[in-house]
C-alpha cells in the first residue's frame, strides 16, 4: 500500500537517475482514509528516519496541512496523533509518482506502486 510512510522512502532508480530523484511527486492521486492502530512509541522511534520536508510537502499535495514545517522539539500527543494520521492513515489508491529529475512515471493501481523498470531503464 502506498502510504506516506512508504512514499517517504521511495526514490527513482531509473538508469542514470542519481540526483534530484527524491521525493517522487504525486500526480492524479485518489486517496482513501483508513484507521490504523496508534502507537506513540513507534512514531517517536521512527521520526528520525523521516525526510521531514518531503513528508510535509507530500501531505500538502494530498490536502493535509496539519504538520508543521519542522518537527517540534516537544512531541506531545496532539503532534503524534497528526503524524500518525499523515504517515499511516492516508492511503493512495490510484495515481502516479513522478521523478522530479527524469520524469519517469511510477503508476499506483489498487494501492500498489509499480516500481519495476523496463530492461533498458535498469542501470
Amino acid at each position: 500500500m502506498v502510504r506516506l510512510i512508504t512514499h517517504n522512502l521511495l526514490a527513482c532508480h531509473a538508469k542514470g537517475c542519481t540526483s534530484n530523484n527524491f521525493p517522487l511527486q504525486l500526480k492524479d492521486v485518489q486517496v482513501e482514509l483508513r484507521d490504523a492502530e496508534y502507537n506513540a512509541d513507534f512514531l517517536r522511534g521512527f521520526i528520525s528516519r523521516i525526510e521531514w520536508p518531503a513528508l510535509v510537502d507530500a501531505a500538502r499535495q494530498l490536502g493535509d496541512t496539519s504538520l508543521p514545517n519542522e518537527p517540534p522539539e516537544m512531541m506531545d500527543d496532539d503532534f503524534l496523533q497528526k503524524l500518525h494520521h499523515v504517515l499511516l492513515e492516508i492511503h493512495i489508491e490510484e495515481g502516479a509518482m513522478i521523478c522530479p529529475n527524469c520524469a519517469h512515471v511510477y503508476p499506483i493501481s489498487n494501492g500498489i506502486p509499480n516500481m519495476l523498470l523496463a530492461e533498458h531503464e535498469i542501470g
